[in-house]
C-alpha cells in the first residue's frame, strides 16, 4: 500500500469517526433533519425550528439509548 493510499485512508477514517462517532443513528438523524430543512426552505416555509427540534429529539434518544445500555 502506498503512502498516498494510507494517507487517504487515514483521512477518511478520521472524518468518519469525527462525523459519525459512536452512534450512526444520530449522524443519520442530523442528515435527515438538514435535508428536510433544506426542502422546506426551498418551499418557502420558515423551517428554523426543525434543526432545533431535531437536535432536542436526537439528544433525548441518545441519552435514552446510553442509559439503557448502562443497565
Amino acid at each position: 500500500m502506498t503512502a498516498l493510499v494510507r494517507g487517504l485512508r487515514a483521512f477518511g477514517a478520521f472524518w468518519w469517526d469525527f462525523i459519525v462517532g459512536d452512534d450512526w443513528r444520530i449522524a443519520a438523524g442530523v442528515v435527515v433533519a438538514l435535508g428536510v430543512t433544506v426542502a422546506l426552505v426551498h418551499a418557502d416555509v420558515a423551517a428554523w425550528w426543525l434543526p432545533v427540534g431535531a437536535a432536542l429529539v436526537l439528544l433525548a434518544l441518545s441519552l435514552w439509548s446510553a442509559r439503557r445500555a448502562a443497565r
